[in-house]
């Protein structure tokens, strides 16, 4: 990824050795990196610098990072900003509520530096395209955000923008499963009211797209009955 030097940070943690070492890490890739100790103040300074992207730790003083991503996501001028959540709560309910309630990506302790990086990396790949040159690749398919180019087998295929938007997601987190719900808050936005067999017929066009050639085709997107969708190969017994 290209011209990291641009993209602003927002930390917020109230653990000085994690906040540093997190710190560090990002300003090794050259972004810049502002650091909050507590929830108010982290949501005071999303307001005055507009950050690229926001990490918030769960549990901090005077105000959560549930609390602070929901009061950025009610509000027009941080609604887009790109939020990961930061907690040693790893229950599932736990990351579907920080999920629901707008964050992009939901990282449970202990995780190591370049986990983190990695995720940064591909939420911005996708809130940021221009600012991304490389590709995306999983079994024989690639996909280039900044130019909305996919091949498969090294051949281009034609995708709507919303197929492409889903494929990017799934990309994003392989073996991640996302819900109808999640699919549809990320590509089409929180609160619009769309059916969601809508996902469904767009995962069909996404997948016939796909099949170039029958006799190299694989479905590498599974259906996981009573989930949702995630991207894995046949090869697992996946359907």
């Amino acid at each position: 990824m290209n011209s990291l030097s641009k993209i602003k940070i927002l930390i917020a943690d109230d653990e000085p050795n994690q906040l540093e070492l997190i710190r560090f890490n990002l300003t090794k890739e050259n972004f810049e990196v502002i650091s909050a100790s507590d929830g108010e103040e982290a949501l005071c300074l999303s307001e005055e610098i507009f950050p690229d992207l926001i990490i918030l730790d769960w549990m901090m003083p005077k105000m959560s990072g549930i609390d602070v991503c929901r009061k950025l996501r009610s509000k027009s001028i941080s609604r887009d900003i790109p939020i990961i959540i930061l907690s040693a709560r790893g229950e599932e309910g736990d990351r579907t509520l920080g999920l629901e309630i707008g964050a992009d990506d939901y990282v449970t302790k202990p995780f190591s530096p370049m986990e983190l990086l990695a995720r940064i990396k591909a939420i911005l790949r996708r809130s940021r395209p221009s600012l991304a040159n490389d590709y995306m690749e999983f079994e024989n398919l690639r996909i280039y955000p900044s130019t909305q180019i996919v091949k498969y087998n090294g051949e281009k295929i034609d995708l709507g923008p919303k197929e492409f938007k889903i494929l990017s997601l799934l990309m994003e987190r392989p073996e991640q499963i996302f819900s109808r719900t999640q699919i549809l808050d990320k590509v089409w936005g929180h609160g619009i009211d769309i059916e969601q067999r809508t996902i469904d017929v767009h995962i069909r066009r996404i997948r016939k797209a796909l099949m170039i050639n029958s006799n190299e085709f694989k479905n590498i997107i599974r259906t996981v009955r009573g989930s949702g969708y995630a991207l894995g190969t046949n090869k697992f017994g996946f359907h």
